[in-house]
């Protein structure tokens, strides 16, 4: 779909941009693909400025695909919830040379922490090459949950222990952000696991989440840790972590499988068909809360044993495109 105008865009009926076709003037937006949580972030963004959907076109893809728009000019903004740094950002400047990242308003932000779980980040200057200043957004938590089923006590407490203090072993960039510092971020409204907490204690963190009971554990020997598609963050990062557990840890092994990510690894925990878990915290919140995806029904035997990484919701645009902050949609 390269370098189509978005006016041909519109006459073809293509499915990429669904809404205000025929408003030459109105920016071409990237909210992610149908039904996706970055869909779900972008409306949040639009609330959060009061800005309705006759200011804008909306393109709905995959962020690969919608940065390919940015740098042919057919997208002027795209919406993302990535790692940080984002690969595909910097690939974008080295191929436009005048990326640039949008920063949030403190009003946006109150408004956004006050009508969903997530939460204030700073994307501090330097991030990325062609990044000056740090820049106000807003960021989700990959965590690591656990079936109380499964993980007992001890194997919780070294689960916690071995993922930060042999983080350096762990080659994947976002494992940079697995700290004690950060340990428990994510964490709030979840049951902790009891090993986790004793480590988190015993390295000085205050621990104030509930504790999550554990069922009658059985020793085992080969625990499943679920993770996320091949060509995402969480697969390959979920295998270093399983490759220092198994160094470290006799007599115990750890797989970890691809997955449909945090709906599927939290529901395969629920089922007892997995031990171990990535998940983003919201969902893990809802899965406790019995609310979202998870209406029908609490999950009473997952429990919180240590942050990952931020998954950052980041606004990328072009320098040629003129738009400094969403609320210049709103003129």
């Amino acid at each position: 779909m390269k370098n189509i105008p978005s006016k041909v865009l519109c006459s073809v009926g293509a499915t990429l941009l669904l809404a205000g076709c025929g408003g030459e003037s109105k920016p071409n937006i990237a909210i992610g693909p149908p039904a996706s949580t970055t869909q779900s972030v972008s409306q949040l963004l639009f609330d959060a400025y009061g800005i309705g959907s006759d200011k804008y076109n909306t393109y709905q893809e995959g962020f690969g695909a919608a940065l390919d728009g940015v740098q042919d000019g057919n997208i002027d903004i795209s919406i993302g919830i990535l790692g940080l740094p984002s690969g595909s950002i910097e690939n974008l400047q080295a191929s436009s040379g005048d990326a640039r990242l949008i920063s949030l308003s403190d009003d946006a932000i109150d408004y956004i922490e006050e009508n969903s779980a997530y939460q204030r980040f700073t994307i501090p200057a330097n991030s990325y090459a062609f990044q000056n200043e740090d820049v106000n957004t807003i960021t989700a938590y990959a965590i690591l949950v656990g079936n109380t089923n499964t993980i007992d006590e001890d194997l919780g407490y070294e689960l916690a222990r071995l993922m930060h203090e042999h983080a350096e072993e762990n080659t994947h960039s976002q494992s940079a952000f697995i700290t004690l510092e950060n340990a428990l971020n994510g964490s709030e409204g979840l049951p902790i696991h009891p090993g986790a907490k004793k480590y988190y204690e015993e390295q000085g963190l205050t621990v104030d989440n509930p504790v999550a009971e554990l069922g009658e554990t059985k020793a085992k020997e080969e625990f499943i840790l679920g993770t996320g598609s091949q060509g995402g963050t969480y697969y390959p990062l979920g295998g270093e972590m399983a490759t220092i557990w198994n160094r470290y840890l006799e007599n115990q092994n750890f797989t970890n499988i691809e997955t449909g990510a945090s709906i599927e690894n939290l529901v395969s925990i629920r089922d007892n068909n997995m031990d171990l878990g990535m998940t983003v915290h919201a969902p893990a919140q809802d899965a406790i809360a019995g609310r979202g995806e998870f209406e029908s029904g609490t999950i009473d035997n997952v429990a919180f044993i240590g942050h990952i990484y931020p998954e950052v919701i980041q606004i990328i645009t072009r320098e040629r495109s003129n738009i400094d902050s969403l609320s210049d949609l709103t003129d």
